[in-house]
């Protein structure tokens, strides 16, 4: 008698998947406010001792964030993050090679509502980055004021994220021997008020910073693209004027961060919640742009660089759209 066992159902699976997204979310969402209530709340109970130890080992270690991290490459690795790429999925594709003797400073567009892009492709083995880009070590901006928050700035550390200040930047792309990708997600949280399906508007055109950092270390810039990264949730109307976008962008001035109102489907049904759509993201990596070290460079020779990246990132959206389903009368627009 012959025995045969049946394959994983597809249901099984895609609970799984739909677990890990709900993860993802919720831990940014969440997980913050989490650590930073148990640090408080052990001091007032018998393992007081453990946010003791912790606090002074945050003392000790203040410096770690700036100067790489400390990766964990188990974590990298979790086969949760697997779920979390067949999901959407997401997918990271090379268009050029990356000389592993020379450091890079790639530039991540655009932000969408959480990066979900930049997070699996750069701060996970999930979609193969040490496979596509062999002897490259990736790492990812944050906004600073994360890694002051206990625990949580251990966890990020162990994905490669990095705050998002020039020491930090300045450590990576120094670093001897090259084979280092410094990622930034150059619209940063204002972008995210603009996140929403069929969206290809940058806020770039006045973002100048990396363009001079990579010029002060002569490193070469890569442009990236994700395709569907601004289609994965919906969000509410917020148009420039409006009471809700000025609240926003108050808010954001005195917190640091954005706050888009974003919606998409439940983990029960696709009405309403804060799961994220099932909608393919694909991250392009374009080639590198040669950039000649000058200490202090001049406002033209930046003007310069910076429109030579306009340009090529440009033209790796038009020569990539049309795989992505993007029509043809949509072209970039950088405010």
């Amino acid at each position: 008698m012959k025995v045969e066992f049946a394959p994983r159902s597809v249901p099984l699976e895609r609970r799984l998947q739909t677990a890990s997204v709900a993860q993802w979310v919720f831990t940014f969402l969440g997980l913050a406010q989490c650590c930073t209530a148990a640090f408080i709340a052990l001091f007032f109970t018998r393992f007081w001792l453990v946010s003791a130890l912790y606090a002074a080992w945050w003392l000790i270690d203040r410096e770690k964030p700036s100067k790489g991290g400390r990766r964990i490459h188990m974590l990298r690795n979790c086969i949760v993050w697997r779920y979390m790429r067949d999901y959407f999925p997401i997918t990271l594709v090379k268009t050029a090679e990356l000389d592993p003797r020379q450091n890079y400073l790639l530039g991540f567009h655009p932000h969408g509502v959480l990066a979900a892009g930049a997070f699996l492709n750069f701060c996970t083995e999930a979609s193969g980055f040490s496979m596509l880009f062999p002897g490259i070590t990736p790492h990812v901006m944050m906004l600073s004021m994360w890694f002051r928050i206990p625990f949580f700035r251990d966890y990020l550390m162990s994905g490669g994220l990095v705050p998002s200040d020039k020491e930090s930047a300045s450590y990576v792309l120094q670093k001897p021997g090259g084979g280092n990708l410094l990622a930034v997600i150059v619209g940063g949280a204002q972008e995210a008020l603009d996140a929403r399906p069929g969206s290809f508007t940058l806020l770039l055109k006045n973002r100048k910073g990396f363009v001079r950092l990579a010029i002060q270390h002569g490193t070469p810039l890569v442009p990236a693209f994700s395709f569907g990264e601004n289609d994965v949730f919906d969000q509410v109307k917020n148009p420039k004027g409006s009471w809700l976008r000025c609240i926003q962008h108050r808010l954001q001035k005195i917190m640091g961060i954005s706050l888009p109102l974003f919606h998409a489907r439940g983990i029960f049904q696709y009405s309403f919640g804060l799961i994220p759509h099932r909608r393919p993201i694909c991250t392009v990596v374009g080639k590198p742009i040669p950039v000649q070290k000058k200490h202090r460079p001049s406002e033209e020779e930046v003007d310069q660089i910076h429109q030579k990246y306009l340009n090529e990132l440009s033209n790796l959206f038009e020569k990539h759209k049309a795989k992505y389903n993007v029509p043809e009368d949509s072209h970039l627009e950088f405010i």
